[in-house]
């Protein structure tokens, strides 16, 4: 299911949606922006390096970094 009727009501001067179990977001942070009539959220992009490297899937066994040809610098003069 890709669309869904929601409820909307307020909470204070903010207005509300109830997001449906089926479209939860991960994480606790969401960036919302306005598209013509159309609004738009999406989850938040991890704000710390460690939350980064966490969503990264783990390199296998096979999948190593590859050789690189590093020959010594050459001499330099000063």
């Amino acid at each position: 299911m890709t669309e869904r009727q929601v409820k909307l009501f307020r909470n204070g001067r903010n207005q509300v949606v109830r997001i449906p179990r089926e479209f939860e977001l991960p994480g606790r942070a969401a960036v919302m922006r306005k598209e013509g009539e159309r609004l738009i959220i999406e989850p938040a992009a991890p704000r710390s390096l460690l939350a980064l490297l966490d969503s990264w899937d783990d390199l296998g066994e096979d999948e190593r970094f590859p050789e690189i040809d590093d020959p010594p610098p050459g001499p330099v003069d000063l």
